[in-house]
């Protein structure tokens, strides 16, 4: 899947918790929010009305990660639940990085899982 694929996959795909995502996609959609950040923060420095527009967009985008991040957990067989380890503190310290782990380096189940079918939008 390429950047522009995975952006539009993510933001087009904001409310749908169900389903798979692949490590491409969940990734880019990432990439493309921290290149939104540091492109607002660059144009706050020049105008601050562009702190807004940033506040604004990145308030936009927080559904879409959510999702995203739920699809994945999907990929690698968990449940969408697991996200909500962030909420309590101490987990959270040793919960983050089990979940980074697994969004960095956890390959996605090759057959079918209770979650769908196979991401097709793999990149090649």
């Amino acid at each position: 899947m390429s950047f522009m694929d995975a952006v539009k996959s993510g933001l087009g795909r904001w409310n749908d918790f169900s389903g798979r995502s692949s490590r491409s996609e969940y990734w880019f959609l990432y990439l493309f929010g921290m290149v939104f950040q540091i492109g607002g923060f660059v144009l706050m420095m020049v105008h601050e009305i562009f702190g807004f527009v940033l506040l604004i967009g990145l308030l936009m985008l927080i559904i879409p990660f959510i999702s995203v991040s739920v699809r994945r957990l999907h990929d690698v067989g968990q449940s969408g639940w697991m996200l909500l380890i962030g909420i309590i503190p101490i987990v959270n310290l040793v919960g983050g990085f089990v979940l980074l782990y697994w969004f960095i380096f956890g390959a996605g189940e090759e057959q079918e899982n209770r979650f769908g079918p196979v991401p097709t939008n793999m990149l090649e």
